[in-house]
């Protein structure tokens, strides 16, 4: 039997968040058999949770918010993908402000957070999205597709119309019972034209950005030091987006996601309508026959 899992030990972390600019505060606390995912909002003496599923979802402009009761959390995605990455299922994260800090761009840090944490199993069994039939959503040319998989897989494809963007692979196809989501996918960082900067914070939006936190895209080339972690990031980032996007089911999922040029919005709108149309249900790996327990050991065991 595969097992619930949560953190072992309380931890602390702190950064700046993408979009607001402003000092954030996380604490992430264990939490008992089938909890979830929750945020804790931390306003003076008052807390509110808001789950992190698909009910509770707000904005989805360049990033992934959470609302309840007046409350919002924004750029969730990072962290949600790093958590379904390690195979988290159960944690209360109290939160201070209005983002989730966005650390150096990727969910590296909250990887390593995590595990330095410890991840401890529980007295209950894992639970997963088991995806039962196809689902697609489109917009303009842009898609977003779910679909049967024995195992997780996540292909996706960007097509950007800029000369940087094309020196580099744009498509990317990663099965998580070959591979590691660590190893392969965790330290993609965020990414943007640096020509676009000015007009996002004219707009209050990316006033925490700089290339500590970004790929930094300029006229001819990347404008970091040091360029990119590797020749993919640009998409490899957007898969970790799609894997932190997909947790809002509220389990790891079993079954492969097709994206193109697709983002917060549109995989929302996927989210959505494999809900309305029933198009999973949710199990435990026993439940299927000859199910191979690899499905998430390979994104979860690895110690970055």
């Amino acid at each position: 039997m595969l097992s619930q899992r949560t953190i072992r030990n309380k931890i602390t972390a702190s950064g700046v968040g993408l979009h607001s600019g402003k000092r954030v505060n996380l604490t992430f606390h264990p939490a008992e058999p089938n909890t979830g995912v929750v945020f804790r909002m931390i306003d003076g003496d008052k807390k509110t949770e808001i789950p992190a599923i698909l009910a509770h979802v707000g904005d989805t402009t360049l990033s992934t918010s959470l609302e309840k009761d007046g409350y919002k959390i924004s750029t969730i995605e990072h962290l949600l993908s790093a958590l379904a990455g390690t195979g988290v299922d159960n944690c209360i994260i109290d939160c201070d402000g209005p983002e989730i800090p966005i650390m150096d761009g990727s969910s590296t840090q909250f990887v390593f957070l995590i595990q330095s944490a410890g991840i401890i199993e529980q007295a209950a069994a894992k639970k997963f999205i088991y995806v039962t039939k196809s689902v697609q959503v489109n917009r303009g040319d842009a898609v977003a597709r779910i679909k049967p998989y024995d195992g997780f897989r996540v292909t996706f494809t960007l097509e950007f119309d800029h000369p940087v963007y094309k020196k580099y692979p744009q498509s990317a196809s990663i099965d998580f019972s070959q591979t590691s989501f660590i190893r392969e996918v965790s330290r993609a960082r965020t990414f943007g034209l640096m020509k676009d900067l000015d007009t996002l914070k004219k707009n209050n939006l990316a006033l925490g950005a700089n290339l500590n936190n970004a790929i930094g895209i300029g006229e001819e080339d990347i404008e970091n030091e040091g360029g990119l972690r590797f020749s993919d990031e640009f998409v490899k980032h957007k898969i970790l987006d799609a894997i932190g996007d997909l947790y809002l089911l509220g389990h790891n999922l079993i079954g492969e996601f097709f994206g193109f040029k697709t983002g917060h919005a549109l995989n929302y709108e996927l989210l959505k309508k494999i809900e309305s149309e029933n198009a999973y249900k949710i199990i435990e790996i026993d439940e299927i026959k000859d199910a191979p327990i690899n499905y998430l050991k390979p994104i979860s065991e690895e110690v970055a």
